[in-house]
Formats: structure tokens, C-alpha cells, sequence
């Protein structure tokens, strides 16, 4: 089981739309701080905040070395994501497939009764 505050800081992360930007432009390709704030018309150091907020939630690292250190996704924290999603999923497809049984047999009864009747 994953724990709760793993979660919360995973999804509170990626609550902000420019956040799940970032991730999913860092899915294609590592990029430096510089490179994430391009296409925003946000300073630097609001990147750097997002970054942060990412980097808590084990989202991303920062890879050590020289200026410019490139920012990485670290696709752990979105397979607990992943996990933690995909449970209910099944629940809520066992639900379907029992309402879908009974559904069935209650289709199955009507037809018996048109014929006998």
C-alpha cells in the first residue's frame, strides 16, 4: 500500500496545470531550468518553485554536474500513482461486470416469461 503523504504530494503536485506541463515534457526528454521556462511567462524562479514542489513529490531530480543541470523525470512516484489508480479501477470494473451478470439474468428471466406467457 502506498502511503497517504507519498500521494498527497503527488497529486498536490500535479494539481497545477504548468506542473503536468513540465512532466509531460520531461516524459519526451530531460531539459534545463532554462529550457522548462521557455514557453511560460513566468520568471525563473517560479520554475524553480515548481520544481521544487515537483522534486518533493519525487517527481523530478535535478541531475548533479555543471550549470546547467539538467531536470529528470523519475517515473517511480507515477507508478505508485499508477498503482494506487489502477486498484480502484479494478474495483469499479468488478462492480460493472456483477451489475452486467445481473443485468443479464434479469434480461434472461423477461425473455423466459415472454415466451411462456
Amino acid at each position: 500500500m502506498v502511503p497517504a503523504d507519498v500521494l498527497s504530494k503527488v497529486f498536490t503536485a500535479l494539481a497545477d496545470p504548468t506542473r503536468r506541463d513540465m512532466v509531460a515534457r520531461l516524459a519526451v526528454t530531460d531539459a534545463t531550468v532554462n529550457q522548462l521556462a521557455e514557453p511560460y511567462q513566468i520568471s525563473v524562479q517560479a520554475v524553480y518553485k515548481h520544481l521544487r514542489v515537483l522534486e518533493q513529490a519525487g517527481l523530478v531530480t535535478r541531475l548533479r554536474g555543471p550549470q546547467p543541470r539538467p531536470v529528470h523525470l523519475e517515473t517511480g512516484a507515477l507508478d505508485l500513482l499508477n498503482d494506487w489508480i489502477e486498484r480502484y479501477r479494478r474495483q469499479a470494473e468488478q462492480r460493472y461486470q456483477r451489475l452486467d451478470r445481473v443485468l443479464a439474468e434479469m434480461n434472461e428471466a423477461d425473455k423466459h416469461k415472454e415466451h411462456e406467457a
